[in-house]
């Protein structure tokens, strides 16, 4: 009965760790092909959208997207 406890707990413990670095790796992998947006994009994405974004619009824009991805 012991054993079977041992088993379970260090099977559960391995179980933990695998997935841990497995998840971690592929969340490296996803940022990597899909970088977080950054001023030059955004600036891109309003000049599409058929904006002229000033500097100070820019920034207000990034402040506001990380403030929102910190309230998270």
């Amino acid at each position: 009965m012991w054993i079977n406890i041992l088993v379970g707990t260090l099977c559960l413990i391995g179980g933990v760790a695998i997935g841990f670095f497995i998840a971690r790796k592929t969340m490296m992998n996803y940022l990597k092909k899909n970088p977080p947006i950054n001023e030059q994009m955004l600036r891109v994405m309003m000049m599409q959208m058929g904006q002229n974004p000033s500097q100070k619009k820019i920034n207000q824009m990034m402040k506001a997207m990380q403030k929102q991805t910190s309230n998270k």
